[in-house]
């Protein structure tokens, strides 16, 4: 008998509504089957089977509201859950292993242990016999499951020895990413209770405010603002949409940002960076996401090897993207990664501001509106339009010097826009 349980489907979900089920008592399914559908702080996604067998038990019915990751939601019948013999005391303590139970050893059952050879490791498409969560603990922690040896029923990889190989850290990273801080009530801070309405938390908003929190506190950052003169760029944007309008595709301000954003981390790749515990990690290419306010909150969806990808490209990527995010609609792969990010205000009359990072990012760009102002041109003031952008970074990879050596790249880009169609 075999516990499906409620998937882990992002980074930063905790709970999740579990809105469908593909399945129902007495079907047969395999590996690889889509049984029910999850609703997480950000998505709707299908959950695929990771065993095969019969569906005995419907634990959580569809519609439920608030269910948490790992719990149980249904449970399977399947050959590899057979009960195992009483022969041998090595038997038991199998059998007994996924519930922690440490069984006494017998006379002479560790010398028939140690002198058991050990497991073969799995060959290529040879299929690895791990519980769901055993699985899932193993793809959080890049712990490869061929080279893990089981001490579940009949040799099954179960929740201990993925931890065991992972220096019993696993189960750490399978947890919440930690209880925030203590705060004071309102009614403690001399806001009366029966002065507001309360509106709670949903999944998404308390992502947001962990991951933004994390990142506000422990990542090192500073900003570098400059401005831009964008009259070009708006006459080469209406040139452009002019060609384009034959084909339906209409190219916006925040397009041609991507685009010299891509260009530029390219003309320095040591801003296109993350900081990791091994060491700074330069990506090959320039996934810039794009922040998106979607009800309840804000998703960064990403265009992938934007650097490789035309204005007409990226404006038709971007739209089907934040449509979808606003729908709900993304796949994982879709908002999760990312090597940069822009998150623009312009439309809203915002002058200037600066971001949080999104880590791992070790960038941000915030762009605001483009405006009228005077300028100064050799001896004489003159009108142009202007928009201000900031860059945050993160200290740890991306320095004052390559910070702006980066906007030094991308400002003639936004300001010549040909510069970066040739």
């Amino acid at each position: 008998m075999t516990d499906i349980l409620m998937p882990a489907l992002s980074p930063t979900m905790e709970e999740g509504v579990l809105a469908k089920w593909h399945v129902k008592v007495g079907d047969t399914v395999s590996a690889g089957d889509v049984i029910a559908e999850i609703e997480t702080d950000k998505a709707t996604m299908e959950v695929e089977a990771v065993d095969e067998g019969e569906v005995l038990e419907i634990l959580v019915e569809a519609g439920t509201e608030g269910v948490k990751v790992n719990t149980p939601i249904a449970r399977l019948a399947g050959d590899d859950a057979a009960p195992a013999p009483k022969k041998a005391e090595p038997a038991k303590e199998e059998a007994k292993a996924e519930a922690k139970v440490e069984p006494k050893p017998e006379a002479g059952a560790d010398k028939a242990e140690a002198t058991k050879a050990p497991p073969a490791p799995a060959k290529d498409g040879e299929r690895i016999f791990a519980s769901p969560l055993a699985r899932r603990i193993a793809a959080q922690n890049g712990v490869d499951l061929k080279s893990v040896k089981g001490t579940g029923p009949h040799g099954r990889i179960v929740k201990r020895d993925v931890e065991g190989a992972k220096g019993s850290t696993a189960a750490a990273s399978t947890a919440a990413a930690g209880e925030p801080r203590k705060v004071q009530s309102l009614a403690q801070m001399g806001i009366p209770d029966g002065s507001y309405d309360l509106i709670p938390l949903d999944g998404m908003r308390k992502a947001i405010a962990r991951r933004l929190t994390d990142s506000f506190r422990d990542v090192p950052h500073f900003p570098l603002t400059i401005d831009c003169e964008i009259d070009g760029l708006l006459a080469a944007r209406a040139q452009v949409n002019a060609l384009l309008e034959p084909q339906g595709i209409k190219v916006s301000v925040n397009d041609f940002i991507m685009k010299a954003v891509a260009m530029a981390l390219k003309a320095v790749p040591e801003a296109n960076a993350s900081y990791s515990p091994e060491g700074i990690a330069l990506h090959h290419h320039a996934d810039v996401a794009m922040a998106v306010a979607i009800d309840g909150g804000l998703i960064t969806p990403i265009i992938r090897k934007a650097e490789t990808k035309s204005l007409a490209e990226i404006a038709t990527e971007a739209k089907d993207l934040a449509k979808r995010a606003r729908d709900r609609k993304l796949k994982p792969e879709e908002f999760q990664g990312g090597t940069f990010s822009v998150s623009n205000l312009g439309m809203f009359g915002i002058k200037s501001f600066a971001s949080i990072l999104n880590e791992p990012q070790g960038a941000i760009m915030s762009v605001g509106a483009g405006e009228k102002r005077p300028v100064v041109r050799g001896e004489s003031l003159a009108v142009a339009t202007v928009m201000t952008v900031t860059l945050t970074c993160d200290h740890r990879v991306v320095d004052g010097a390559i910070g702006a050596r980066f906007l030094q790249a991308f400002k003639p880009m936004i300001e010549n826009p040909v510069t970066m169609l040739a």
